[in-house]
């Protein structure tokens, strides 16, 4: 599927600047998601509509975003319950944010170019069944095996840290 081109961009800066393009951010992502030392959290909500944030090491793969989840933590249960979730990086030069769905991925073939890719960045997954697995993961991630999403993105809003600033949000076909 992958994040196409935005239906709307709206402008967001009170200083003047030009809305950014979404081909900056789109950039970023495939630049800096490929490094696992890129920081980034995922907010979802509990049943009783608390919120709830973790770190979590994303996967920028054919245009969209990828994550995993040990079956048991906080956050897998939370988009069992509510697949609504904010994904939050601080890309170079850019601070983004991304609004969309999670769903979780079964399909081998995509399970296999995920694991490829986060073995080629330096986590050795592999498949297992319908889900990922490795010697190591983040302590927070729970036991393997581990669950892959792709995050449907209909909102992103982008906040450049360096020149040329602006701030922006994009808006997609869902």
């Amino acid at each position: 599927m992958g994040v196409s081109e935005p239906v709307e961009t709206t402008n967001l800066d009170r200083y003047g600047n030009k809305p950014l393009p979404w081909s900056r951010a789109h950039e970023r992502l495939k630049v800096d998601l490929s490094k696992l030392s890129t920081a980034a959290f995922l907010a979802t909500t509990r049943p009783d509509g608390r919120p709830h944030s973790a770190g979590i090491g994303a996967l920028w793969l054919d245009d969209d975003l990828y994550f995993t989840s040990g079956p048991g933590t906080q956050k897998s249960r939370n988009l069992a319950a509510n697949p609504a979730c904010v994904y939050s990086v601080r890309l170079e030069g850019l601070d983004l944010v991304l609004e969309g769905e999670a769903a979780r991925v079964t399909d081998g073939a995509t399970l296999e170019r995920a694991a490829e890719t986060y073995d080629r960045d330096g986590w050795p997954a592999r498949v297992d069944g319908d889900a990922l697995t490795a010697e190591f993961s983040a302590p927070s991630a729970g036991p393997p095996p581990w669950y892959l999403y792709r995050v449907a993105i209909h909102t992103a809003v982008g906040v450049a840290t360096v020149e040329p600033y602006g701030a922006t949000r994009w808006r997609f076909r869902a």
